[in-house]
C-alpha cells in the first residue's frame, strides 16, 4: 500500500468508550518508574510500531482494556476497540525451562545480598547480571521470546490493542516486581524453594529468629481463673465516664489508603485514590457528628 493511499483514504476509527475498564494511573509521562517496569517499556518500544505506541498509550489511559489475566508465560486481555464487541488480545512469553532455572537457583544461592533481597520481597536491581553469567536472560531479549496475537483487523504486530496491554503490565510491574519471574515460568515463592540458602555464610541472618521457649508451668497447680473485676483485669475502677479524648476529622482524606499506593489495574473512570479521597472527605464529618451525638441515626452521605 502506497504512503499517498494510505494517508487521503485510511480515517482514524473511533473506539466504543468503556464503562469500568483497567484504566492507566499515569496521566502523562512514561510507564513505569522502577528499573524493571522501565525494562519491560522498552521492550515492547523496541519493535518501532510507530504512531501505534501512542495509540497504545490512549487506550490504556482512557481504559479501553476491559480485562487483563496473567499467567505463566501467558498474559490473555480483552481491548474495546471500535468495533461492538472487544478484540481478544494474547502476549505469550517464551518460558525458561526447569533446568534453566535451576541453574538460576544455583546462581542465586550462596549470595547473602540476592537471597536477603528475595526473602524481603525485592528485586536485586543487578539481578540480571546473574542470569548473563548463566548465558540467560531475565527479560525477553528477542523477538521470538515474545508472540502477539489480536483479533482486529490491523495488520501491524503488535497493534495498538496489544500495546495498550503492555502498558498497564508496566505498571503492574511497579506493583509486583516479580511478575517477570512468573511470565518466565516460575515465581518469587517457586524459585526461593529450590535454591540452597543453607550454603550463604550468616544465613541465620536472612532467616526468623526463633521464638522464644515460654517458661514450663507448674502442672500440679490448676489455672488460675479470670477475675470479673474491672480493677484487678484492666487495672482501673470500673466506670460510666467517657474517657476523654480529641476527635476531630482527618487534616488528610484517606491517608491509610494513599499509603498503599495505586490499586492494581484499577477498573473504573476516575483515579481509585482520587475517588477514594472524596469518600472520605464526606464521610469523615459525618462519622464525627454521629460519634458526638449531634445527629440522628438516619444520617447519610447523600
Amino acid at each position: 500500500m502506497s504512503s499517498w493511499y494510505y494517508r487521503d483514504y485510511y480515517t482514524p476509527s473511533v473506539p466504543h468508550r468503556v464503562k469500568g475498564g483497567i484504566k492507566a494511573q499515569t496521566k502523562r509521562g512514561s510507564f513505569g518508574q522502577s528499573w524493571w517496569a522501565k525494562r519491560w517499556i522498552a521492550v515492547l518500544e523496541s519493535f518501532n510500531i510507530g504512531a501505534r505506541l501512542g495509540r497504545g498509550r490512549s487506550y490504556a489511559r482512557s481504559g479501553q482494556v476491559v480485562s487483563i489475566d496473567i499467567g505463566k508465560g501467558l498474559v490473555t486481555a480483552e481491548v474495546q476497540g471500535s468495533r461492538k464487541t472487544p478484540y481478544s488480545v494474547k502476549i505469550n512469553v517464551k518460558t525458561l525451562s526447569e533446568s534453566e532455572w535451576k541453574k538460576i537457583a544455583r546462581a542465586l544461592s550462596g549470595q547473602a545480598f540476592f537471597i536477603a533481597k528475595l526473602l524481603a520481597g525485592e528485586m536485586p536491581e543487578n539481578i540480571e547480571d546473574v542470569f548473563k553469567a548463566v548465558k540467560l536472560t531475565l527479560f525477553p531479549d528477542k523477538l521470538k521470546d515474545l508472540t502477539t496475537n489480536c483479533s482486529c483487523p490491523d495488520w501491524s504486530n503488535p497493534c495498538k490493542h496489544i500495546a495498550a496491554v503492555y502498558y498497564l503490565l508496566g505498571e503492574e510491574f511497579d506493583r509486583d516486581p516479580f511478575l517477570i519471574f512468573k511470565l518466565r515460568g516460575m515465581d518469587r515463592d517457586q524459585l526461593l524453594s529450590i535454591m540452597d540458602v543453607s550454603s550463604v555464610p550468616n544465613k541465620t541472618d536472612l532467616t526468623m529468629p526463633e521464638p522464644v521457649q515460654e517458661p514450663e508451668q507448674d502442672t500440679q497447680l490448676p489455672p488460675e481463673p479470670l477475675t470479673s473485676d474491672p480493677m484487678s483485669f484492666w487495672g482501673q475502677a470500673k466506670t460510666n465516664d467517657v474517657v476523654s479524648a480529641e476527635v476531630s476529622v482527618p487534616t488528610v482524606a484517606g491517608a491509610l489508603a494513599k499509603r498503599l499506593g495505586g490499586f492494581p489495574l484499577w477498573r473504573g473512570q476516575q483515579n481509585f485514590l482520587e475517588f477514594l479521597e472524596k469518600v472520605y472527605a464526606k464521610a469523615s464529618p459525618v462519622g464525627l457528628e454521629i460519634f458526638l451525638g449531634e445527629t440522628g441515626t438516619d444520617a447519610s452521605l447523600k
